[in-house]
């Protein structure tokens, strides 16, 4: 379920299936310039970058991107046609992909207003449902997640802490569950392995981070 994707750093992760797709570039090494799409979880400079996202877009990349964010890419010069908004709670398909919207926002602590419109993606490729649950703590609506692959932030401060992320994921159960956004804004680089101790052991947890 894994093959061809990364964590390429924090919580910039990369697919190379049917598409070539990112959800939030950052820290990207060097010009790549081979995305199909580009998902964005929100406008946090280690989630949205522009630099970064330059070295993976081409001429016809498709961005997928909260509300808030379309006035910067037209001025970045992206063509509005290649800009997709969202909102939360939503169901989208589009060149033969489907996913959903799913809130990302902070229950006790202030760093990601709900009120923001900030989003996880659940996307559905070849079959297998992955989560991408961008900055978040538990929420109400993440509970109810059903997925084959959950990538969490473990880091905290901002987001979950790892012991809250390992409770998220024993509640929703995927097969496969992928620690992110620690050991280098925020995090140390224990946290993905004290994740993993924490989760239930019928659920196989995989660490890019280390």
């Amino acid at each position: 379920m894994l093959e061809g994707i990364e964590v390429l750093c924090h919580s910039s992760i990369r697919f190379n299936k049917e598409k070539i797709i990112y959800f939030d570039p950052f820290r990207i090494e060097k010009n790549y310039n081979d995305a199909d799409m580009i998902f964005i979880t929100h406008d946090h400079y280690d989630h949205y970058s522009e630099k970064d996202i330059d070295k993976v877009k081409k001429s016809d990349t498709v961005i997928v991107v909260p509300e808030d964010l379309i006035i910067k890419l037209l001025k970045k010069g992206f063509k509005k046609e290649n800009i997709i908004t969202v909102k939360p709670n939503e169901r989208y398909e589009m060149k033969n992909m489907k996913f959903e919207t799913i809130p990302a926002y902070n229950t006790n602590k202030q760093f990601h207003p709900k009120e923001n419109e900030w989003i996880g993606y659940l996307i559905e490729i070849d079959g297998i449902t992955y989560y991408i649950a961008g900055d978040t703590d538990i929420t109400e609506e993440n509970k109810k997640i059903k997925c084959d692959v959950a990538f969490v932030p473990v880091g905290g401060t901002f987001t979950m802490d790892y012991k809250e992320a390992a409770k998220l994921i024993n509640e929703i159960k995927p097969k496969v569950a992928v620690p992110t956004h620690y050991g280098s804004i925020v995090g140390s680089k224990e946290d993905g392995a004290n994740f993993s101790e924490l989760v239930n052991s019928e659920i196989k947890v995989e660490i890019f981070i280390k």
